[in-house]
């Protein structure tokens, strides 16, 4: 099998680190290979925020609802939507960028930003370390806001906690929904997709037995825990940094 497909396929989370760092040249090219990824327009709307100060990990992992690998991790990597970049090209040429200010700019940075984690993920896995992303940095964007001192139109989207990954061998990699109910042809198949929700749920209770994690939750249990209320409070936050999400800007 191809050496790129193979990486791909066999990626997964890693959330258990040996406390080694990371080589500094390692992480350069990691950053500097994330930074080829693909962007809206090549709008290039995404910064990067690296941290490695322990002090500060143990802060993000606090505001990220105690997930101890972020402390345990060696280097912490904001994703941000940053429209201050492109903000500032478009004033230096005496015109505006209405993009923070629009539904669709908002969703191009969280695109963007996907886009970004994936690549900084594949450079990682590559390269022989581990890495898990880290969305729960919404649920504080407020306090990161101010802690990476960002200026408007700079948002953190998501994190990604990186380090030297501790072996811990696994029974398979943790299932995925049926294929034929996530790829389709000409047509979305809804029937398709509530037979794969059944058979996928049975297949990660199995997983989680095979792997005495009993503790984690279910597909439908992880869904229910995470979206029959609010998740996260995203407005204030959003327009305290100079986004909104509307769909119609005064003509200039």
């Amino acid at each position: 099998m191809n050496e790129t497909i193979k990486l791909l396929q066999n990626r997964r989370s890693v959330r258990e680190f040996t406390g080694e760092k990371i080589k500094d040249e390692d992480l350069e090219l990691i950053l500097k290979t994330a930074q080829r990824a693909a962007s809206s327009v090549n709008g290039q709307q995404i910064s990067l925020i690296v941290v490695r100060d322990k002090d500060k990990l143990k802060k993000i992992s606090e505001l990220s609802h105690n997930q101890k690998h972020i402390e345990e991790c060696d280097a912490f990597i904001f994703v941000l939507a940053d429209f201050y970049r492109s903000t500032y090209a478009a004033n230096s040429v005496g015109k505006r960028n209405v993009g923070p200010k629009t539904a669709d700019g908002v969703v191009v940075g969280a695109v963007d930003a996907g886009i970004m984690v994936n690549a900084i993920e594949t450079a990682v896995n590559a390269l022989g370390y581990g890495m898990t992303v880290i969305g729960a940095i919404r649920s504080s964007l407020k306090e990161f806001s101010e802690m990476l001192e960002l200026p408007q139109y700079v948002i953190p989207i998501v994190g990604a906690a990186l380090g030297v990954p501790k072996d811990r061998p696994l029974s398979r990699l943790k299932p995925r929904v049926p294929f034929d109910s996530f790829v389709f042809f000409d047509k979305y198949d809804a029937k398709k997709v509530e037979e794969g929700v059944e058979e996928h749920e049975k297949d990660m209770v199995a997983w989680r037995n095979e792997n005495n994690t009993s503790q984690l939750p279910s597909y439908k249990e992880m869904i229910v825990r995470i979206y029959e209320n609010p998740h996260n409070k995203l407005v204030e936050a959003l327009k305290s940094q100079g986004f909104d999400v509307l769909d119609e800007i005064e003509e200039k």
